[in-house]
């Protein structure tokens, strides 16, 4: 029988004001800690434009967590798929896979803040398509096939295939999902994880029940495996030296 997994996901959010190589280091030292603790994975995303949360590059931080820690599975939460060449990311988490020896999950999503694809002259009505594309492709490369040629509104591969083949015979796939269908129906069509990141909110908390025969429904249709092992949810956690402290520093 499978044991609950825990893990930390990191946005991460930081007082806009306050020393960022500061902030950094702490975030990375609190990686530190939960593998020291026996946590099981740790995430963090990537965002460019709210001023609060400053990974640009999960990949780059998690190199940085890689080298600090033992045992804690790293996952990219998430790599914003059509901000990106998808030859690009595939070869970032093929190095970092090396550098971790084999403990990254590959989290994407479509882009979760409207400044960021405003910011990159991105249409938003076209994010979550070219995540799709991004990960056939990131798959394909993965798969080792032989060198293959693509063109796309998007991006261009001529004669492609990766140097490297991951650390892991087979890593991890994962897929941001919020409130809406989208995210579980993308996850199921590629038998990947999900990272429920919508339950946070109290709508997105109300529509888990529903959420995964989304995933389950489009794994069948693609004739994939719908793993309920690797759905993550999101919880908001404070943690003080008492119940009672938590929920007055809390707020409730």
């Amino acid at each position: 029988m499978s044991h609950l997994r825990f893990g930390a996901f990191l946005a991460p959010h930081h007082p806009i004001g306050e020393n960022p190589a500061l902030q950094i280091q702490s975030d990375l030292e609190l990686a530190v800690h939960l593998d020291r603790l026996g946590y099981d994975e740790f995430w963090c995303g990537e965002h460019h434009s709210s001023g609060w949360e400053m990974i640009a590059s999960p990949e780059l931080f998690l190199a940085g967590v890689a080298e600090r820690t033992q045992q804690i599975k790293l996952g990219t939460g998430v790599i914003s798929l059509p901000y990106h060449h998808p030859f690009m990311v595939a070869q970032r988490l093929v190095q970092l896979d090396y550098q971790s020896r084999g403990r990254v999950i590959f989290g994407s999503g479509p882009g979760a803040l409207p400044s960021d694809a405003h910011t990159l002259g991105i249409d938003p009505m076209k994010l979550r398509d070219r995540q799709d594309e991004a990960m056939r492709i990131i798959k394909r490369l993965f798969d080792g096939e032989e060198r293959f040629s693509y063109e796309s509104e998007w991006f261009q591969l001529r004669d492609a295939k990766l140097q490297l083949r991951p650390f892991q015979k087979n890593m991890e796939f994962a897929v941001a999902s919020t409130k809406s269908p989208s995210g579980m129906t993308l996850a199921g069509k590629y038998g990947a994880g999900v990272l429920s990141i919508g339950a946070t909110a109290t709508a997105g908390l109300q529509a888990l029940p529903r959420q995964w025969s989304f995933a389950e429904e489009s794994a069948a249709k693609h004739k994939k495996v719908a793993d309920r092992k690797t759905w993550r949810i999101l919880m908001s956690w404070h943690i003080a030296e008492t119940r009672e402290k938590a929920r007055e520093q809390a707020g409730g």
